[in-house]
């Protein structure tokens, strides 16, 4: 118990920069106070005393505003951040370096006995006010962001957004290397901009991004031709004259 105690202080020392000091953690974090109440409520309950498990994870409830059913499985170094509103159903499965943040949900979808919880796998992150629902699988080292409702299985690695859960995988290509480089030069950080996310908002900021690179691109034409005239331009994100025509130098093939 000790040794688990030991390595769950050291996890929220490296994952939550404002822990300061061992004694208050003991004493001022939530997370810390009913993962001891689970093990004991949980040794409990597997060894038959399912009342006095039921009632000792009750007042764990009480008071720290967490509930862990004490049928739960819980792996090492768990963190639960701030906690309060975090409930975890009987038959969730969680993995080691798991990390919760408040008002999450492992829930059912089922009044039919067995296995009706979330298992997630070593390195979750679940953001606050999530809710993960039924008996679906979280792969390694997946992510789900702040109040998503994620319903379906979720591979390795990947990260899930939006009502319902959608995975948020980069768009690969030309396009949105473009994109991205556009986004850079005028100031705008694209971040989360995945073209699987059927979202309206996201949609049109792409749709700004490709517009504003077919208005440079159209820029570019435009001076090369005023340049062949010898007419200087001087404008920003494009090339001066004597750049283009290097360029055109560097393009040419080599007799």
């Amino acid at each position: 118990m000790f040794q688990h105690l030991r390595e769950d202080i050291r996890s929220i020392y490296a994952r939550d920069p404002a822990a300061r000091n061992t004694l208050e953690l003991l004493l001022a974090y939530p997370g810390i106070h009913m993962l001891i109440i689970h093990r004991a409520s949980h040794w409990l309950w597997q060894h038959g005393f399912k009342l006095l498990a039921r009632v000792l994870s009750h007042l764990g409830r009480f008071l720290t505003g967490i509930e862990i059913h004490p049928g739960a499985t819980i792996g090492r170094r768990f963190f639960i951040d701030h906690g309060m509103g975090v409930v975890i159903g009987e038959t969730a499965e969680i993995g080691d370096d798991v990390t919760l943040y408040h008002g999450v949900t492992l829930g059912g979808t089922t009044w039919n006995k067995g296995k009706r919880h979330p298992t997630l796998g070593n390195g979750v992150v679940i953001g606050a006010g999530a809710k993960v629902l039924g008996p679906i699988t979280l792969g390694e080292n997946a992510r789900v962001g702040s109040n998503a409702v994620v319903v379906k299985d979720v591979p390795a690695g990947a990260t899930v957004v939006g009502i319902p859960g959608r995975i948020a995988g980069g768009e690969q290509g030309s396009q949105q290397a473009e994109r991205e480089e556009t986004a850079r030069r005028i100031g705008f950080d694209a971040y989360g901009q995945v073209k699987g996310l059927n979202d309206p908002i996201t949609q049109a900021v792409d749709a700004l991004l490709d517009h504003a690179r077919g208005l440079e691109k159209q820029i570019e034409v435009l001076a090369e031709a005023l340049c062949r005239q010898g007419i200087a331009v001087d404008l920003p994100n494009v090339p001066s004259c004597e750049e283009m025509r290097k360029r055109v130098a560097d393009e040419s093939p080599t007799p």
